[in-house]
């Protein structure tokens, strides 16, 4: 890392944001896993024919992995003696679901080629696999990531972007894992689907003016001044469960659910991306899908880094 020190920040994570393109592959599991792939996608297929929100789940779980210490799948690792994992952090706590499907997906796998598909890919996979099942583009997946024998409670407090954020914090969470701000409004668009919690939009339907009125009125019947902070509302108020460019739409009619969401058209310096994706799908699609795979590249374990879990809760013994 030192022949790194004096390069300037960006050209030291395209550095090794390209090293770790350099070591994961569309075709890691070709030969050792052939139904890999397969595999996943029917229990995802599976998952979401169940419930249709599990989609939107899936999708954030790959997110806050990424987000703590690169994709190593460290989310999903529960707390032991050891360590505090990060599933009680302030942003995963009693939010953060899917876990059981990963586990299902994981079993599968584990029947087809036992030890050879980590939990980190199975995350990269799926969040691919979920946007595609509810409508979205498709993007090339590269794999070979192993598994943490960690995780960082503290991290996942620190790193993973909150919603109270305004542009300014947006722009810097996304910077300090190497994103730009382009990629940080298209990766934002991923809340065209799912739903939030009262407890998260409270103080926005409440106090803050860029806000449809309308919109607002609707929303205080669902998430009231006190109580009801699990009671859930559409991030998409349009389409929900569709993975569409809708999310941008709603921004410009000032129906942002979340303050950060607003916070990206707000007379600010992503108002004009949100403008594009608004008119345009097709560029969403495309941006969303390249700034997914470079997410996917942040800080994997590959070689004989870390581990391929066999369930993965719990490190290997």
């Amino acid at each position: 890392m030192a022949t790194l020190s004096f390069l300037p920040l960006c050209l030291v994570w395209l550095v090794l944001l390209g090293a770790a393109s350099a070591q994961l592959s569309s075709t890691y599991y070709d030969s050792s896993c052939p139904k890999a792939l397969s595999t996943i996608e029917s229990g995802v297929k599976s998952a979401i024919r169940k419930e249709t929100r599990m989609g939107a789940s899936l999708l954030r779980l790959h997110f806050h992995d990424c987000f703590v210490n690169g994709c190593d799948g460290s989310v999903l690792l529960d707390d032991t003696a050891n360590f505090t994992g990060e599933k009680t952090a302030a942003p995963n706590l009693n939010s953060l679901r899917g876990f059981n499907v990963i586990d299902t997906i994981k079993a599968s796998v584990e029947k087809v080629c036992p030890g050879v598909v980590s939990c980190a890919d199975i995350l990269a996979v799926v969040a691919r696999d979920s946007v595609v099942r509810l409508g979205g583009q498709s993007w090339t997946v590269l794999l070979g990531r192993r598994d943490s024998t960690t995780a960082s409670l503290s991290a996942a407090n620190a790193d993973i972007p909150a919603p109270t954020l305004d542009l300014s914090g947006l722009i810097s969470s996304f910077s300090n894992k190497g994103l730009t701000e382009d990629e940080m409004v298209a990766l934002s668009g991923a809340h065209t689907i799912g739903l939030a919690r009262c407890v998260t939009f409270r103080s926005r339907i409440y106090n803050e003016t860029n806000i449809k009125s309308s919109y607002a009125a609707s929303l205080k019947k669902i998430c009231p001044t006190s109580g009801g902070g699990n009671n859930t509302a559409p991030l998409d108020i349009t389409s929900p469960f569709i993975f569409d460019n809708a999310y941008f739409k709603d921004l410009i009619k000032l129906e942002g659910l979340l303050h950060s969401d607003q916070q990206l058209y707000n007379n600010g310096s992503a108002d004009s991306q949100v403008l594009k994706y608004s008119s345009s799908p097709s560029t969403f699609s495309t941006d969303f899908g390249n700034a997914m795979i470079k997410m996917g590249n942040l800080s994997p374990l590959t070689g004989s880094e870390g581990q391929i879990r066999t369930n993965c809760r719990k490190v290997n013994p």
